[in-house]
């Protein structure tokens, strides 16, 4: 299964210098929040609308060694993909760049 992540370019550069991801969430909530491909624009616009640069990586989670549950967390009628573990930077296949539309919202392609 691909799963996708939105992060910094800069915290994502030192996930893989470190060779694993490890964000504030995993210590605070036990997991790494994820989206599937069509969830990624919405998530961006509503938790990131002010970050000035994402990138969201590709994650094959055949490569992960920790659980993965598909769940609604916290009660809002949509189930999004958690990690329930540190994140091999090696599981990424890909990161792609995410952009804004003319409108100023954040867009997303999903690959193919």
């Amino acid at each position: 299964m691909r799963l996708f992540h939105l992060v910094t370019p800069q915290a994502w550069a030192a996930a893989v210098e470190a060779g694993e991801y490890r964000p504030a969430s995993l210590a605070a909530e036990g997991f790494v929040h994820f989206s599937f491909a069509e969830q990624v624009a919405g998530t961006a616009n509503l938790l990131y609308r002010d970050e000035p640069e994402l990138v969201v990586v590709e994650v094959d989670t055949d490569a992960v060694p920790a659980e993965v549950r598909v769940e609604d967390t916290y009660g809002h009628g949509a189930e999004f993909p958690h990690v329930y573990g540190p994140v091999p930077t090696a599981a990424a296949v890909a990161v792609h760049p995410l952009a804004r539309g003319a409108n100023g919202d954040w867009t997303f392609t999903p690959p193919r």
